[in-house]
């Protein structure tokens, strides 16, 4: 990932309304949901979600498809773990065996930190 396109995603999250619209479709999966039961989940305007779900397409952070009059907009999740990864790729000087504490005192769940720990089984 280039750190410009890092830079548009982190400014595309950085309003709180965005940011809530984003997580909430990461928590539908790959199901998504429709602008207007996104727009009641978070009480907001539908003409104010459109505007944010507009800049959250633009950075490529979900995607948009059109059902009938509707539009079902789904996370990017492939995007999202790409952005984990280009975030985390260099930690600990290239040498993630070295962050295992680190991670173990992060408030991440148990099996987000199975997932990303490094392995130190060699078998």
């Amino acid at each position: 990932m280039e750190t410009r396109t890092a830079t548009s995603i982190f400014e595309s999250l950085s309003s709180g309304w965005r940011l809530e619209a984003f997580r909430l479709l990461v928590r539908q999966g790959p199901d998504g949901m429709v602008a207007g039961d996104i727009a009641s989940a978070l009480d907001l305007a539908p003409s104010s979600l459109s505007f944010h779900l507009k800049a959250l397409a633009h950075a490529g952070m979900v995607t948009v498809e059109q059902e009938g009059r509707f539009q079902r907009y789904r996370a990017n999740i492939p995007l999202m773990l790409e952005l984990i990864a280009y975030l985390t790729e260099e930690c600990c000087a290239g040498n993630p065996a070295s962050c295992i504490d680190l991670l173990a005192a992060s408030s991440c769940s148990t099996e987000v930190v199975k997932a990303i720990a490094p392995k130190t089984d060699k078998s």
